[in-house]
């Protein structure tokens, strides 16, 4: 059994089966999150022989962040559900892997809480809500906590529905669900009123976020090459290839089969970047030779979090990096710039 399954299965036994249930929940008929893994083994390595790889250099920059690891955790709602140390032991382990950290506007502790426990570059994922001025306000807070980017999540214009947990998601107390927002609430305001996702929003949203901040916007939850062109020229810096970990629209594709074409479709003009099924360093493998800069994993970083805190968020990380790096030797690859779409072919 594999770390990633030992965590896991600590995880199941340590939480109560309602959280289990939460971090676990697909949308609809849990289609899209029962593929993702699955769609990542579709595709065969054809390796390089006699290359030199006494050294193999997993380190990678993204917008002027020096990581050692193109593995980086992706953002997920209410990690005190998982410990209670919530994101500041997954922030803390994640730097402690020398990974990039992505902090959910559902944070569960205070933001400037959380960017004061960051050894290592952290972003900010954007949920725009119902009451703009509480999201900028939010967003501010980040920045000050020390955001180096925004990651607008595109694909929750409402919160999928769960049958796993009989709606959108677990009974969350207030202090948990609100603790970053009724700051910034207006006297008497109903918090998770203003806190709803507003489905209204578009591409301006990428501009105003930039002119809010500064900051770089990545967009998040593209499945479509065209999609992508439409953000980059609307200001995005970045994208992310990705379905949600099938938590939104069941039965939309699996991210590594969106991820070619959305890379063919930026064309080189920002990076790309993917979550969804990733589980071990070849599977990162594979999203790095079809083009993404960089990947990030999702639930196994709740499940460590639940068994080990900290600690088990720092070894899920490098245990997917020294698996990278294994395999990439093996294939004959030195570092991250000889990782190119001709070691992939899909099966």
């Amino acid at each position: 059994m594999n770390i990633l399954a030992e965590q896991a299965a600590k995880a199941h036994t340590t939480l109560s089966a309602e959280v289990v249930d939460y971090y676990s929940a697909g949308a609809g008929d849990e289609v899209t999150r029962d593929q993702a893994n699955d769609a990542w083994l579709r595709f065969r390595l054809r390796p390089h022989p006699l290359r030199d790889v006494t050294s193999v250099d997993t380190s990678v920059q993204l917008f002027g962040a020096e990581l050692g690891t193109p593995i980086a955790v992706a953002p997920s709602a209410f990690h005190k559900l998982a410990h209670m140390e919530g994101e500041l032991a997954s922030i803390s382990g994640a730097g402690a892997a020398d990974s990039l950290f992505v902090l959910s506007t559902r944070a569960s502790h205070p933001i400037a809480e959380i960017g004061a426990a960051a050894t290592a570059p952290w972003w900010f994922q954007v949920y725009v809500m119902q009451n703009r001025d509480v999201t900028a306000r939010v967003v501010e807070d980040a920045v000050r906590a020390g955001a180096k980017a925004l990651v607008l999540t595109g694909d929750t214009p409402y919160v999928g529905r769960k049958r796993r947990v009989a709606g959108v998601r677990h009974p969350m107390p207030d202090d948990h669900f609100l603790v970053n927002i009724s700051p910034h609430l207006p006297p008497g305001a109903d918090g998770r009123a203003a806190a709803a996702q507003d489905p209204g929003i578009g591409l301006a949203t990428i501009e105003w976020l930039h002119r809010l901040t500064g900051l770089p916007v990545l967009v998040k939850g593209v499945l479509r090459g065209d999609a992508a062109v439409e953000c980059l020229d609307a200001g995005a810096a970045g994208i992310i290839v990705s379905n949600h970990g099938g938590r939104q629209l069941d039965r939309a594709v699996p991210s590594a089969l969106a991820l070619a074409e959305v890379v063919d479709a930026v064309a080189g003009r920002a990076p790309v970047l993917v979550d969804g099924g990733i589980r071990s360093g070849l599977d990162a493998l594979v999203a790095l030779a079809l083009g993404a800069t960089a990947v990030f994993v999702g639930r196994p970083i709740l499940w460590a979090l639940a068994a080990e805190g900290a600690d088990g968020v720092r070894l899920v990380l490098d245990a997917l990096t020294d698996d990278l790096k294994h395999s990439m030797a093996l294939a004959g690859l030195p570092n991250l710039a000889a990782v190119t779409r001709d070691l992939v072919v899909e099966s």
